[in-house]
């Protein structure tokens, strides 16, 4: 039949480099980029409204923290609760080991810009608007990581784009391995064009200023409405959730919609602060 030669066949090496024991993978590279291009779009960001230095270095610090404990924390306490309640140090000791989950990275990222803000003494709506640019670029590079690695893979279709991920079935003969979704790159394109639409927002219309809150509302949406449509194609992570009539993914995305949902009543009323440079700040700049 055609469709038993309508395949690509996914056996990507995720090591980008190795020295002994240790490897360079292309995952942490994704992550890696994600931090720098987030860098970038603040530094664009307090340019472009006459900020100081002093909102991204104090934001970058505490945002990535929140970013990289609470993708790691999340995964431990979300999906792999009863392992890492006996051996809570493995969170740290066993962290190679992979396992980051994206709603503990939202979490996180929350809190962080929530000490940022305070520290600052800034609107923290600034901070959700604008995060959302590098969340939505970040996630689609992080996704694109997931697949060097081969994880988080869809299930059996006869989709001519299927992939047989070749690395999941070591020693399986060729025509054994299963036609799967590429979950992760249909992920991808979802965070992309939420991307795009938020350049435009900020760029195009201005709307972090025009309306505060309605870019955090739009790339929430972008995000975790789209997810529980593509968790329908995904194999479950964990076991437990194979019972579950909403799979940990779809439950945890839920309370991100409603957020996201109410923000953006709050936005369309105008009722969220617009974010000026304080005189400091002001006159930082004209020293520089």
């Amino acid at each position: 039949m055609l469709n038993d030669f309508l395949y690509i066949v996914w056996d990507f090496d995720p090591a980008m480099l190795s020295f002994g024991g240790f490897e360079l993978r292309y995952y942490g590279l994704m992550w890696a980029l994600t931090f720098l291009l987030g860098e970038r779009f603040f530094s664009n960001y307090s340019k472009r409204e006459g900020f100081g230095a002093e909102v991204v270095e104090t934001g970058f610090i505490w945002i990535v923290l929140g970013a990289v404990l609470g993708a790691r924390v999340g995964h431990c306490l979300f999906y792999e609760f009863s392992y890492y309640i006996t051996k809570p140090w493995a969170i740290i000791t066993e962290f190679r080991n992979g396992g980051m989950a994206s709603h503990g990275s939202a979490l996180g990222m929350l809190l962080g810009m929530w000490i940022t803000c305070r520290k600052l003494k800034m609107p923290y709506i600034w901070w959700l608007d604008r995060i959302m640019i590098p969340v939505t670029i970040g996630a689609t590079l992080v996704r694109f990581g997931n697949l060097c690695n081969s994880e988080i893979v869809g299930r059996v279709t006869d989709l001519p784009w299927g992939f047989k991920f070749v690395r999941n079935f070591p020693n399986m003969p060729l025509e054994s391995v299963p036609v799967q979704h590429p979950a992760q790159i249909y992920e991808a394109l979802f965070y992309f064009a939420t991307f795009l639409i938020l350049l435009w927002m900020y760029y195009k219309r201005d709307e972090g200023r025009k309306r505060p809150g309605l870019m955090f509302s739009v790339g929430v949406l972008g995000v975790f409405l789209t997810r529980p449509f593509v968790e329908m194609v995904k194999v479950n992570q964990e076991a437990f959730e194979d019972g579950m009539f909403l799979n940990m993914g779809q439950l945890l995305s839920i309370p991100f919609i409603l957020l996201a949902l109410y923000v953006m009543w709050g936005a369309l009323k105008g009722r969220y602060p617009v974010a000026t440079p304080n005189k400091r700040e002001i006159n930082n700049r004209k020293k520089r």
